[in-house]
């Protein structure tokens, strides 16, 4: 693996987040920790020399890079440490404007995010029940993952109408963390690009996820067919990861 920080960023994930007690079937220990987690590897003392560690190619940056991507709901998606099944720590890099806002979705497993620098928005919402005439009307898919190379297909699943229960704001500092079946959708809500550390935790992992678009939402285009992702070549990875340095050394601008 190499690289004094990747290693000791690997075994704080490892201990704090591996043993039989964190497989409950509510997972709150699991989540807790990971929280601490993320929060703790997003402080400026631990990610930058994180992060320039893995731009001198310590770590596993061939593995990292065949999961490294432009995400369909937009941002970017640096693979820093991949810990099997198990556990994904990754750098998002959510870029201004008004296209980069996601759909509403949930996800396979238990999330944990803290934001590095920037701004970002939220919203989470709830099903609005049947017969509802208020919320925000959208087209449901289930996202599932096809082929080697786990590309995104996205089935129609029906219309449905969702209800706004909460907005937020997180700025550097700051995070979150969601049980797998929440809905939300998140955005850059800064002039500068966004910096998030994530966290997947958790064995077990749902099959597919809901996405909600709405008129003109990206979802759309895709529906019924496989969307390829690209990966990003060795070479691309460790540029970006060296591009994410310098933005990190710019302070957490809002």
């Amino acid at each position: 693996m190499g690289g004094r920080h990747v290693q000791d960023a690997a075994r704080l994930m490892t201990e704090a987040l591996d043993g039989p007690e964190r497989d409950g079937p509510k997972q709150d220990g699991l989540v807790r920790a990971a929280r601490a987690v993320v929060a703790e590897l997003g402080s400026a003392e631990r990610l930058l020399p994180l992060v320039r560690d893995l731009a001198a190619g310590a770590g596993d940056p061939s593995g990292c890079a065949l999961l490294s991507y432009r995400h369909v709901l937009g941002f970017d998606k640096l693979l820093l440490i991949d810990g099997g099944p198990r556990h994904m720590l990754r750098a998002h890099v959510w870029h201004p404007g008004r296209g980069t806002r996601e759909d509403i979705h949930n996800h396979r497993s238990p999330l944990s995010s803290y934001v590095v620098r920037g701004a970002l928005g939220m919203e989470l919402y709830e099903p609005a029940g049947p017969g509802a005439d208020e919320g925000v009307a959208a087209a449901w898919y289930r996202e599932s993952l096809t082929g080697d190379e786990g590309d995104w297909h996205l089935e129609p699943a029906g219309d449905a109408r969702l209800r706004l229960v909460q907005s937020a704001r997180y700025t550097a500092g700051s995070g979150y963390a969601l049980p797998p079946h929440v809905l939300h959708r998140a955005w850059c809500d800064s002039a500068r690009p966004t910096v998030t550390l994530f966290l997947e935790t958790g064995a077990g992992r749902r099959r597919y996820t809901d996405v909600f678009a709405g008129e003109g939402a990206g979802a759309d285009d895709a529906a019924g067919r496989a969307v390829a992702k690209k990966p990003l070549e060795v070479n691309d990875y460790l540029a970006e990861l060296a591009a994410l340095a310098d933005l990190l050394t710019e302070g957490p601008a809002d």
